[in-house]
């Protein structure tokens, strides 16, 4: 008889949700240095406000589709007639505040490319340019926010971007791999310190 371990992960993956193990073992606390990948990172957070990331997660291909590859040079040039037709479309979150948002940060996401030569450079500033890995034992161990998000937080607003609030940005520290907040008996936790 073959025996066959169990792969331990982070307590709050949904074993039920076959694409959330996805995301989880193969995205999730990776770190990430591609502006475009930075920013469909940084849209899909903001929508996320309010809401559980799974909601976003399963509408992800949509906004991919949506919202032209999450090319911000599109985005930023949106329309009223593009934000009606988004506004139309249950394949999103059809909330007009984000999706203005997701227009507004794409001209501001721009603004601090030019300024930086990329978002990367920005970006990762706040945590020095490396990751910053945590003790993850429980589910009490988690933070909602941490100095740095709050100081990339009052960054960001400063420059005139919408729904980045402390805990959207430590999501996003998260989802980018700007913090490991793998848990210590995950199996992803050594394998992205490795990267």
């Amino acid at each position: 008889m073959k025996h066959t371990q169990e792969i331990c992960r982070c307590q709050w993956v949904d074993l039920s949700k076959p694409d959330y193990i996805d995301y989880h073992d193969k995205e999730w606390g990776v770190p990430v240095h591609d502006d475009r990948v930075l920013f469909e990172f940084l849209m899909l957070e903001a929508a996320q406000a309010g809401l559980s990331w799974y909601t976003v997660l399963r509408k992800r291909e949509n906004y991919r589709a949506l919202f032209d590859g999450f090319d911000p040079h599109e985005i930023a040039r949106y329309s009223d007639s593009k934000v009606e037709k988004l506004m139309g479309d249950a394949g999103i979150i059809r909330n007009r505040a984000k999706i203005l948002a997701a227009i507004n940060n794409a001209q501001r996401f721009l603004e601090v490319q030019n300024e930086f030569g990329s978002f990367d450079s920005y970006i990762w500033r706040f945590v020095d340019g490396k990751p910053i890995v945590n003790t993850i034992r429980t589910s009490a161990d988690y933070m909602a926010t941490s100095k740095e998000s709050d100081a990339m937080s009052k960054d960001l607003i400063r420059r005139g971007f919408k729904f980045v609030g402390s805990t959207i940005c430590y999501a996003h520290m998260q989802a980018t791999g700007m913090v490991n907040d793998h848990a210590m008996d995950c199996f992803r936790r050594e394998e992205i310190l490795a990267i």
